[in-house]
């Protein structure tokens, strides 16, 4: 819930660090900008709230608590821009602070759309698999101001060369376009 900052009508909520988990005391309703626009309401949900389990925001979704100009949705609405999205209180795992290197990559080609970068071979893309972090989590992390960044493909990890970032969604959906 990093983001919270950049939606309108949200605040970040947490009990005393000695706490296990955190609860959003509140309901929150959150304006759908041009970045979010043309996704699904599940998939704008598992990254708008980051640690909670896959199952629990399906069933948010599937009893209703969670809608769209006031009205129910399911797990397949495709946001558009103005939607306002009432998200329930819900409970999340507290985060640990995490030590993510700073980013330091050559930059190739960079505009108001697309980040290139020359990836090392021995880096991988992303975090995960005995992994704790790759390029995607080092760049957000240097990036703190960025709205939106993620990858348009992906290299292995002992595999050097040319990777392509997205900085607005409507970027990323197009460059899929293209890959496909």
């Amino acid at each position: 819930m990093k983001d919270l900052a950049r939606f309108s009508g949200s605040q970040k909520h947490s009990l005393p660090s000695s706490a296990p988990s955190s609860v959003s005391p509140q309901v929150q309703l959150i304006t759908i900008y041009e970045e979010e626009a043309g996704q699904r309401i599940d998939n704008f949900l598992l990254r708008f709230c980051k640690g909670v389990p896959k199952s629990h925001i399906y069933r948010v979704l599937r009893s209703g608590e969670v809608r769209v100009n006031k009205g129910r949705i399911d797990q397949t609405y495709k946001l558009k821009e103005g939607d306002i999205v009432r998200i329930p209180p819900i409970r999340t795992a507290e985060k640990k602070a995490s030590s993510v290197p700073g980013a330091e990559f050559t930059i190739l080609f960079e505009d108001a759309h697309l980040l290139i970068i020359d990836k090392p071979a021995g880096i991988a893309v992303h975090g995960g698999s005995g992994v704790n972090y790759g390029v995607i989590e080092q760049l957000r992390a240097a990036r703190p101001d960025a709205k939106f960044l993620e990858l348009v493909h992906r290299l292995d990890r002992d595999t050097s060369g040319i990777l392509m970032l997205a900085k607005k969604r409507s970027a990323l959906i197009n460059l899929h376009e293209q890959i496909r």
